[in-house]
């Protein structure tokens, strides 16, 4: 007789597509609402899933305010303080601000807000470029476990996890399907 041990690896959806679609709509909603001047607003997606999440969350702002939004990408590759002990090499993104910074309210866009090392990485590259008059953060999802002082603006999900668990967004234009997830890690499984 085989017993089956469950597999504690296996992702558990946390959020389909219709509710990724509803939360991103309520960000920019939100975004609007606490922006009196949206010719100085940019969305800056930091790469990688924030990228398409600031296209997506601009295209909702214009669709609704009629306002055409200042678009940008920023990589953090060269600013991140764990490049020494990762594994890999970094995959780098190209950081594209087509616009001056000055006077403008930069909303950062990710997709997972953790530790707040990102999102420090990311407000270094940005002022790099110039300097906005404010600095806002959007993200999908926060969960906990900061490390850092930040604090973000705007959020679609609090969702607390522990830290053998890893949330996993999944988006269209990167991976197929639009869809959060929550994965245990291989530790969990022992």
């Amino acid at each position: 007789m085989s017993t089956h041990v469950p597999d504690r690896t296996a992702a558990k959806t946390l959020l389909d597509a219709e509710g990724l679609g509803r939360t991103l709509s309520r960000i920019a909603h939100e975004i609007i609402e606490r922006n009196d001047d949206l010719s100085k607003l940019a969305l800056v997606g930091i790469h990688t899933r924030g990228v398409p999440l600031a296209e997506r969350l601009a295209g909702l702002i214009e669709e609704r305010s009629g306002e055409e939004i200042a678009l940008g990408a920023v990589d953090i590759t060269f600013h991140r303080d764990d490049t020494v002990s990762r594994a890999q090499q970094p995959v780098v993104g190209a950081t594209t601000l087509d616009f001056d910074l000055a006077g403008m309210t930069c909303v950062l866009v990710d997709d997972v807000l953790y530790t707040g090392r990102t999102i420090r990485a990311a407000i270094e590259t940005l002022f790099e470029r110039g300097r906005p008059a404010r600095v806002q953060l959007a993200v999908l999802v926060d969960r906990g476990h900061r490390e850092l002082p930040i604090r973000p603006d705007y959020v679609g999900k609090n969702l607390p996890t522990a830290r053998s668990e890893r949330i996993q967004v999944e988006l269209a234009e990167i991976d197929g399907a639009d869809r959060i997830l929550l994965v245990g890690t291989p530790e969990e499984a022992r």
